[in-house]
């Protein structure tokens, strides 16, 4: 596995190497002892998947309040999607910083989202599958997010929403503590 480091402290690009023979390909996706060297979560009590029928839904921005928080490390296995995520640790150099990649079926590459980190994406084509682990176990009386359009956060979609959950919709303005760093674009492509 390749491990890039992105400019959110704490969260990682992570590119498969594939093995490829006349087969297919071979690509290790996890490996604790990796994970561990870059000091990186290595503990995932939780796996999740979701599949989403149409380009243009937008699932997000969630996370899970303390003590609940989680890492979460997300791929796509089949079609695209655009995944951000934003920094809203308090305190932290990033705070409402955002950071939007592509993962999709035939890159194989995975985003580390860490704890403190809100989450989200919109689906680049019909049918996108999303398969993630997590490193805290689900805690329902936790779940919290923040809009796709939060103006706190000045995140830009690469294409239109077109179906949103209405729980997500509804979220409330992201709090913003007087001084804090004004947000600023986080696009990085693959």
């Amino acid at each position: 596995m390749i491990f890039t480091a992105t400019h959110l402290a704490g969260a990682m690009l992570i590119d498969p190497e594939r093995r490829e023979d006349e087969r297919g390909y071979f690509a290790r996706t996890y490996c604790e002892r990796e994970f561990e060297h870059h000091g990186l979560p290595a503990r995932m009590v939780q796996s999740n998947v979701s599949a989403t029928r149409r380009a243009g839904t937008l699932r997000g921005m969630h996370y899970q309040a303390a003590p609940h928080q989680e890492d979460k490390l997300v791929r796509c296995v089949r079609g695209a999607i655009w995944d951000v995520i934003v920094d809203i640790r308090p305190g932290s150099p990033t705070w409402c910083q955002w950071l939007g990649v592509e993962l999709s079926e035939s890159n194989g590459r995975m985003l580390l989202a860490p704890k403190g980190f809100a989450h989200g994406f919109i689906a680049l084509s019909d049918d996108a599958v999303v398969y993630y682990q997590v490193s805290a176990f689900h805690a329902p009386g936790a779940e919290r997010g923040a809009r796709h359009d939060d103006p706190a956060f000045g995140i830009a979609w690469p294409v239109p929403v077109t179906l949103i959950a209405d729980k997500d919709r509804a979220w409330p303005d992201f709090s913003r503590a007087a001084g804090e760093p004004q947000p600023r674009q986080g696009l990085e492509r693959p």
